[in-house]
């Protein structure tokens, strides 16, 4: 008998925190898979975030750290030069990125510094209720914006993959999804070429995610992914930005 498919090695026996219809296990059984693949285990950190995600270091069995509000990328650039040889991963939402955490993630990336990030856009804050985040969208409900967002109040969305594309220190960038088998197969592809252009010690390596969030959308775990289909992409197209390895 032959085995096409079993649960990643690098996992422990903890039971998953996230709410039904949530993209964020998607990605970090995605991420699970290409650290046993790459065989990363043994000379690898993960950077967690303060979000949904801060609990996900009990799910790998391998060394990880928990940055302050938005501080990640300044954490993971202490480990990286400190520690060049090693597989760095930054792992961060919208809210402790683009709010808590902007300077942090943009001087990094002016920097050029040696690691990979993966940042999970669900357009909203998560963990702390649903709150207006700098990637929701226009018009979008949310508890601090029960009319949907304006702005007058709140500004107007900013596009990450686009944004970091645009600076030298950053050789890829790519926005990807994971509201189909295909678009998680796409994912996974992309978020290992950032791992493969940093061991190649290239500069800062970039996939954005669009991932539901049922919950805070107030919306059925279909529905939210259809969400993310019909409106969700034309505020935030998907494709790479930034390929210096590449042909885009």
């Amino acid at each position: 008998m032959k085995t096409i498919y079993e649960r990643p090695k690098i996992f422990t026996d903890a039971i998953t925190t996230y709410c039904g219809g949530c993209g964020h296990g998607i990605v970090n059984k995605l991420i699970a898979e290409l650290i046993d693949e790459m065989g990363l285990q043994r000379n690898g950190v993960i950077v967690w975030p303060i979000g949904c995600s801060c609990l996900a270091d009990k799910f790998y069995d391998m060394d990880q750290i928990m940055a302050l509000h938005g501080r990640a990328p300044a954490t993971a650039t202490g480990i990286k030069r400190a520690e060049p040889h090693k597989f760095v991963l930054v792992y961060q939402g919208d809210g402790d990125m683009v709010s808590e955490g902007m300077a942090e993630i943009m001087h990094a990336a002016i920097r050029g510094e040696k690691f990979s990030v993966i940042f999970i856009n669900n357009a909203i804050y998560g963990m702390t209720g649903g709150q207006v985040a700098p990637t929701t969208l226009m018009g979008q409900k949310a508890t601090t914006a029960p009319l949907g967002r304006e702005a007058v109040n709140s500004g107007y969305p900013i596009n990450m993959a686009e944004t970091l594309a645009s600076l030298k220190g950053v050789c890829y960038s790519e926005r990807v999804t994971v509201t189909s088998p295909q678009n998680v197969v796409k994912t996974k592809k992309a978020i290992k070429k950032a791992f493969d252009l940093q061991l190649a010690g290239k500069g800062m390596t970039f996939v954005e995610v669009l991932s539901p969030c049922p919950t805070n959308w107030s919306m059925q775990p279909v529905k939210a992914l259809e969400w993310i289909d019909t409106v969700m992409v034309e505020q935030y197209p998907l494709g790479v930005f930034k390929d210096e390895e590449g042909e885009n």
